[in-house]
């Protein structure tokens, strides 16, 4: 039911985008999905306090106090605090601004409500982005988006609020950086590969960080898996940075809208020249960084404290992302990082080194090389690595393909079912020699631990000695081998002559083709 709301509302508000661009159209939806969320608890929770406060049997009951007391009560903003909702102030909230959508100056009000509401709440202040006055929307649309986004939400409690707009609100998110193509990609992770790092990590209390957060679509996955199997959100603290402001924007309130507390830093920052966080050690990084990026570089990070396995390369940011993550884990954290497949192998300027001395020092865990076509933005095929200073399996890495697991989606995207993710979470979990937490639905706590056996094509435990003789390259097509087919009982003999026969059936045609064409030509005058 919900799917099919998410699906319409989509393309309602696609149409009214007319010929403004998705990059620039999105911002103005988030947000007013963001307002209406906000506004919507604060509706839901002040109703549920006035009929606490009525109440004879609640510690709320306010006894026989006169129409006007009962009002003031309900402004007293403790009510809201304590139940993990925003303040909106009175000419903030959706209803009044629903109620000048067809005023031509909609734009300007939406924005002054977004400064009220920044004004009464500290925790937003620079994160609402105040740009619907000088929205270049054709005349009217602005209103018809305001009456859309009404329709969405019917939050009778906070939670329920909560919910709808925050599927709704991460539904658009991936609609937006599909509609982006490759712009797309630089906020969102498409949530299969997501999915996969938080299952393989499986995070379920501590500190959650990703240094490059995009969106914020880590976390709120986090969330998602910890809830799913018996956890509180409130287990695990939030930590990321984000160098571009309006993605910045997107993450928090990604974050405000699903009740997740967060520290994203002072402002939107470089990880590598301004660490807003440069103290945290975490017990989990999830990170999906830039691929290859070039032009990282500044002076300040001569000698960095990060490079232990040593500089990075002036030219690739890859294991400078890599080394950065490893000095921000704990000593008993993990780490699971997106990145080229180009990382697993290249051995330009020093990146071969800075790898074979991470290998040798034991902090690669798992490789995963992951299926084509799986990402918004490039085609370029990606891996995942999983880091941690102190393995249950010492001396070996578990590698693993999933290049031909994917399903796909549409005709250029695919996807890896939560049937493939469980399999390779599992996998992990059987080599580590641990139990998967079970789902809520099945108890929640931890089912019993598998035995792991290497799969050829699929899966293999190996050495630290024989990935140094590959000259450390940790490309697991290399170590997997190729998955047993299937035998089929016919002698080798038999199927050779029928191979043979049916091969020369094909030469045989291809030369009668090849003297049609020749007629032919020589027909119009192209012989040769």
């Amino acid at each position: 039911m919900l799917d099919d709301i998410k699906k319409t509302l989509w393309a309602t508000a696609d149409k009214l985008r007319a010929n403004m661009d998705a990059a620039e159209y999105k911002h103005l939806v988030l947000g007013l999905i963001f307002v209406k969320y906000i506004s919507d608890t604060f509706a839901a929770r002040r109703a549920e306090v006035a009929a606490r406060l009525a109440d004879p049997h609640d510690e709320f009951y306010y006894g026989e106090a006169a129409p006007e007391d009962l009002a003031a009560e309900l402004d007293d903003r403790d009510y809201y605090t304590s139940g993990n909702v925003f303040w909106v102030p009175e000419g903030a909230r959706w209803e009044q601004l629903r109620a000048q959508a067809k005023q031509p100056g909609i734009g300007k009000h939406i924005d002054d409500a977004l400064a009220l509401i920044e004004g009464d709440n500290p925790k937003l202040k620079g994160i609402l982005d105040k740009r619907f006055a000088r929205a270049q929307l054709p005349d009217g649309k602005l209103g018809e988006l305001v009456d859309l986004v009404s329709t969405i939400g019917f939050g009778a409690t906070p939670d329920v609020a909560r919910d709808t707009l925050g599927q709704v609100y991460e539904y658009f998110l991936g609609m937006f950086a599909s509609a982006e193509g490759k712009r797309g990609g630089q906020f969102y992770t498409p949530a299969s590969i997501v999915k996969t790092l938080v299952a393989v990590l499986n995070p379920h209390s501590g500190k959650v960080y990703d240094p490059c957060c995009g969106s914020g679509g880590m976390f709120v996955q986090s969330e998602k898996f910890i809830e799913a199997h018996g956890g509180k959100i409130n287990d695990v603290s939030i930590y990321g940075q984000e160098s571009n402001p309006t993605t910045w924007r997107l993450a928090a309130m990604n974050l405000a809208i699903r009740g997740i507390d967060f520290n994203l830093g002072r402002e939107p920052a470089d990880t590598f020249v301004r660490n807003q966080h440069p103290d945290l050690r975490a017990d989990f990084i999830l990170a999906n960084p830039p691929f290859n990026v070039s032009d990282w570089w500044h002076g300040s990070l001569e000698g960095d404290p990060r490079w232990v396995y040593g500089d990075p390369p002036q030219g690739n940011a890859n294991y400078a992302w890599l080394q950065h993550m490893l000095h921000h884990l704990k000593p008993s954290g993990r780490a699971g990082i997106v990145l080229a497949n180009g990382s697993m192998s290249s051995s330009q300027n020093s990146e071969g080194q800075i790898r074979a001395a991470m290998v040798e020092a034991d902090v690669v865990e798992v490789m995963i090389a992951l299926p084509g076509q799986l990402f918004f933005n490039t085609q370029i095929p990606a891996c995942l690595w999983f880091l941690a200073k102190q393995k249950q399996r010492q001396g070996q890495v578990l590698f693993i393909d999933a290049r031909k697991l994917a399903t796909m989606i549409s005709r250029v995207q695919g996807e890896l079912t939560d049937e493939v993710i469980g399999r390779i979470a599992a996998t992990v979990a059987a080599w580590r020699g641990e139990s998967l937490p079970l789902p809520s639905g099945e108890g929640g706590g931890e089912g019993s631990a598998a035995t792991y056996q290497d799969i050829p094509g699929f899966c293999r435990s190996v050495a630290l000695c024989e990935i140094a003789q590959h000259g450390h390259v940790l490309t697991p097509g290399r170590y997997v081998g190729a998955e047993e087919v299937e035998d089929d009982d016919e002698a080798f003999a038999d199927k050779m002559q029928k191979l043979t026969e049916k091969l020369g059936e094909q030469m045989a045609k291809g030369a009668e083709l090849d003297a049609v064409i020749r007629q032919k030509l020589g027909g119009l005058g192209y012989e040769f």
